[in-house]
């Protein structure tokens, strides 16, 4: 949520100030309606690891990498060097380039007919529209052809008033080739929404609906491709229903200050960033994708950390069976309690195998990103203060399950990719600190803008994104970056359980992996088959819900494992 004009960098002050009182301003918004989900003052210090930088990227041959002795700096020399020119690389080779500057999120799709496009938002180039859209609109939505990546080809600009002021809410749902955003800014600005079919043609979206909303600054599609989740770091979530994307209706609103939302593979648990207050909650949104009326969601944890500055997002992973999620956060200040200060938010891989009581299992962050360092960084020459460029902002995964890398934006530092196979201990891969020159910000902004989350195409591994000086970057990995690696484990049992129900339950709906069970009663008790054939080695979750023969609600949940070896 940058406001993204050129401050020399200069020293910050630790300064804190009290904590605020509790949250008056979600009890005033519960007034508008809406379910109050209480995020303020509940987290809980979650178990973490010391503090420490990943090590640094082995630069293999071919690499142009920065000479500093500080991991992520780019310094003055840096920039000034005739090496800048071609941009500083790791590990890592420039493909393509497509010069109007990006913002937030890009994203890749192959449709249907094997069309292969690029989206991204232009939220940056226009840099007093990330405050207010009465500052003048960005250019829109970029959709670009990349049939061949090293000439990525403009087919065309969306244009709706969500499109020309997305800020971080531009989402993909590739499940069902439908690409979203609502209008949104750093201070949440209401307007609309934005629903457009890529699957007939990405290279031609064609727009299916608008529909006004409440609040808008980030977003996350349930998998499924059924519900389009809308946050607003003001004070207010609302799920829409778009099963048909041509008529979306708004399904749940809950009051509580949210910034980035991602959702469990089965659409049923929500885990959310607070940037006001500084957390990560995880909750229970099972009634929501059900649609079940009135539907209700429940916390089942709210953590926080030693590090923490204003949480931005997540990214739900399996590693090796497990399941983690990586957290991302953005800049090195807090809101509440109000904080200046050297400490950036950077990354970290969070153990989420018990949603209910999550553990930091690891750090993701550069050296430029520890406190002892960031005094010697006040005089580079950074796009923003100190206490916004050498921090974080967006990171992804080129998929959910043993993704063997992830990617980063690290601002001033460009992009940095981290080898992730043992999640106790991440390490820097590669990286590529993107040349001056292009449209937008170029000519009045220093170094690198890096915020947009990266996509990837893990066939030719390559990965794509934004920078808000320089533009779009098509970029191919090196093997010693990002190995070549077998299919996400398979499971050697081909495993299927059949759970039998207590006796007193009348009836039953039994779902997990997105999936409902069939439900049939044998000898006067319900039963139901769950297949986890052809699953990756993790953990399934099963939730039953019904009645019993009392009339009375009935729920639990189960858990098994896919297999117990791998293949």
């Amino acid at each position: 949520m940058p406001a993204a004009a050129h401050l020399p960098g200069r020293a910050l002050p630790a300064i804190e100030g009290p904590t605020l009182p509790a949250n008056d301003l979600e009890a005033l918004l519960s007034l508008t309606g809406g379910q109050v989900v209480q995020s303020f003052g509940v987290a809980t210090r979650a178990p973490e690891p010391p503090l420490r930088p990943v090590p640094r990227a082995d630069c293999g041959p071919g690499s142009r990498p920065l000479q500093g002795e500080i991991q992520g700096r780019v310094s003055r020399a840096d920039l000034d060097a005739p090496e800048a020119a071609r941009g500083y690389t790791c590990n890592v080779s420039p493909l393509g380039r497509y010069p109007t500057a990006g913002g937030f999120r890009t994203w890749r799709y192959v449709d249907p007919a094997g069309h292969e496009c690029a989206f991204y938002d232009t939220s940056l180039p226009a840099p007093a529209n990330v405050v207010s859209v009465a500052a003048g609109p960005t250019p829109g939505v970029v959709v670009l052809d990349m049939s061949d990546p090293q000439q990525p080809k403009r087919t065309a600009l969306l244009t709706t008033l969500a499109m020309l002021a997305p800020h971080e809410s531009l989402n993909l749902n590739a499940r069902r080739g439908l690409l979203a955003a609502v209008v949104g800014n750093g201070l949440t600005l209401p307007g609309s929404m934005a629903i457009y079919d890529v699957a007939t043609d990405c290279r031609r979206p064609r727009l299916l609906a608008e529909m006004p909303t409440a609040y808008g600054h980030e977003s996350g599609f349930a998998p499924d491709g059924n519900t389009f989740w809308i946050a607003g770091g003001g004070g207010e979530v609302i799920a829409v229903d778009v099963r048909d994307p041509r008529v979306p209706r708004t399904v749940w609103r809950g009051v509580l200050y949210s910034h980035g939302l991602n959702l469990s593979d089965d659409g049923r648990t929500l885990f959310h960033t607070d940037p006001i207050n500084g957390n990560l909650g995880i909750l229970d949104v099972s009634e929501v994708q059900d649609r079940r009326p009135d539907p209700t969601v429940r916390q089942l944890s709210r953590i926080t950390w030693d590090t923490v500055s204003v949480p931005q997002n997540t990214v739900p992973l399996t590693i090796r069976g497990r399941r983690y999620l990586l957290e991302f956060d953005e800049f090195a200040f807090r809101f509440n309690p109000p904080t200046v200060a050297n400490r950036a938010g950077a990354a970290r891989l969070i153990d989420i195998e018990d949603p209910r009581a999550p553990r930091v299992t690891s750090n993701l962050r550069l050296e430029a990103n520890m406190p002892e360092t960031r005094a010697k960084l006040l005089a580079d020459p950074v796009a923003l203060p100190l206490a916004f460029g050498y921090a974080a902002h967006y990171c992804a995964a080129p998929r959910e399950v043993d993704p063997v890398i992830v990617a980063c934006s690290f601002i001033n530092s460009g992009l940095r990719v981290f080898d992730v196979r043992d999640p106790e201990n991440p390490r820097e891969v590669a990286y590529y600190v993107a040349p001056e020159g292009g449209e937008g910000l170029a000519a009045t902004t220093p170094g690198n803008l890096a915020l947009s989350q990266p996509a990837f195409d893990p066939v030719r591994r390559e990965v794509w994104y934004t920078d808000a000086t320089s533009g779009f970057h098509a970029l191919r990995l090196d093997e010693r970056a990002w190995p070549a690696d077998p299919p996400p484990t398979r499971c050697v049992s081909q495993r299927t359980v059949t759970i039998t129900l207590p006796r007193h339950y009348a009836s039953a709906h039994v779902t997990y992996l997105g999936r409902r069970a069939r439900v049939t009663r044998t000898r006067g008790r319900l039963r139901a088959r769950i297949d986890l054939r052809g699953q990756p080695v993790r953990t399934v979750t099963v939730r039953v819900t019904g009645r019993s023969k009392a009339g009375t609600a009935v729920r639990q949940t189960r858990r098994f494992l896919t297999c117990r070896g791998r293949g």
